[in-house]
């Protein structure tokens, strides 16, 4: 009786622990390093949202050599107030909430966003995200990372704890990028 109750207990636990493996816990928030800016940011990771979004300013699409870009300013407090100068991945369409339009007035339920792809660091894992354009000065987090993004870093994220990764440390992956 007792090697039955094991054996049920060992095929209901390994399953759930080889889904998890290669998986890493973390916080509702995080701290994030944008290799690339050279700039730490907290960071909401947010698993009802599909995209990242990154607080910026004055946004203005434009060609470089017949190819899209978008320059901007980077709407953080402690960033360096210079333009940043990136190529377009795509735009997206964000859906608008509710309280956000009219329907009755024939408006978009949506809002389009450049999208740019950036290194980001989480914890120590180095990973190039597509992360939308916009203001988010008037929220606490300059930066959201919605579930795309958390699936290419293996994400389990745990709303009950934050900054479980501890600050940004992806310098063993930034040499081995070098090479």
């Amino acid at each position: 009786m007792r090697i039955s109750i094991f054996l049920i207990c060992c095929c209901l636990i390994l399953p759930a622990s080889s889904w998890a493996a290669g998986k890493h816990i973390y916080g509702l928030n995080e701290h994030t390093r944008l290799t690339e800016l050279d700039l730490q940011v907290a960071a909401k990771l947010d698993t009802g949202a599909k995209t990242a979004s990154l607080s910026a300013r004055d946004i203005v699409r434009f060609k470089r050599d017949g190819d899209p870009w978008v320059r901007f300013f980077l709407a953080i407090d402690e960033a360096q107030d210079h333009p940043i100068e990136r190529p377009l991945a795509r735009i997206s369409k964000i859906k608008r909430r509710a309280g956000d339009y009219n329907p009755e007035e024939d408006e978009k339920t949506y809002t389009a966003r450049p999208v740019i792809e950036l290194e980001v660091c989480l914890g120590e894992r180095l990973r190039m995200i597509e992360v939308n354009l916009t203001d988010r000065s008037a929220f606490e987090y300059p930066l959201l990372i919605g579930s795309d993004a958390l699936t290419r870093f293996g994400a389990l994220i745990d709303p009950s704890i934050k900054y479980a990764a501890g600050k940004p440390d992806c310098a063993a992956n930034l040499a081995n990028a070098a090479e």
